[in-house]
């Protein structure tokens, strides 16, 4: 993609939080998480804003043009917007909400998510005006928020949102990966993968599977659709 496409882009995943700067929202978050459908590993949530200070018309920030869906974009590039969005002199302030295979399997994946999100949301430094959210409510948020079906390729800062949740979920899988490198989870992160399943199949699941997820022709009371 050219520099023109990008910047094209860019202006269409502004389009939401431009509207809502028109009606005096001048802090517009926006909530993304990963991890939601594994078979190990946290459900990881963030939160991203940009400080209303940014001049979205006349854009100092040229990495801006590349935050897009973190699902899009390649795992070399993910991590350099991470750490831009991260540095200490990014525009950006964010948070990050983390909820363990523990938890997860004590309430359900849903809660856990909903929890992730809120705890990120009330991390960051200044409470945004209003909160977009990627495909859900969020339970008990004092914010005015809105979900937004794919909103991580269709709204700016949850585009950024993304990538800080992926980003995050990624390193913690790398770090169990040295754990537990039977099952490879810096591959495949956790994901119901051959490889995971196979591993599972041949020696067992280890303490951060997610007791409750069940797999079809591996776990008895799990049927195939």
């Amino acid at each position: 993609m050219n520099k023109e496409d990008k910047i094209s882009r860019f202006e269409k995943l502004l389009s939401r939080e431009s509207d809502l700067l028109k009606n005096g929202c001048y802090r517009v978050a926006g909530v993304d998480e990963a991890g939601r459908g594994p078979l190990a590993g946290p459900v990881v949530a963030a939160a991203a804003c940009a400080n209303n200070f940014v001049n979205f018309a006349d854009c100092d920030f040229e990495w801006f043009y590349e935050i897009f869906d973190s699902k899009a974009v390649s795992e070399k590039k993910r991590e350099m917007i991470f750490e831009m969005i991260i540095a200490d002199d990014s525009p950006f302030h964010y948070g990050v909400g983390i909820i363990d295979h523990i938890e997860i399997d004590e309430t359900n994946i849903l809660k856990a998510t909903h929890k992730a999100m809120k705890i990120a949301v009330e991390q960051l430094v200044f409470s945004p005006d209003y909160v977009l959210v990627d495909g859900t409510e969020i339970p008990g948020l004092a914010i005015p928020h809105e979900k937004i079906i794919k909103g991580d390729s269709k709204c700016f800062c949850i585009a950024a949102a993304s990538i800080v949740a992926k980003v995050t979920r990624d390193r913690i899988m790398y770090d169990y990966a040295k754990k537990f490198p039977e099952y490879k989870f810096d591959k495949n992160k956790g994901y119901g993968t051959k490889d995971h399943i196979d591993s599972i199949r041949a020696v067992g699941r280890c303490e951060i599977h997610r007791q409750t997820f069940k797999v079809a022709g591996l776990d008895p009371d799990k049927k195939k659709k």
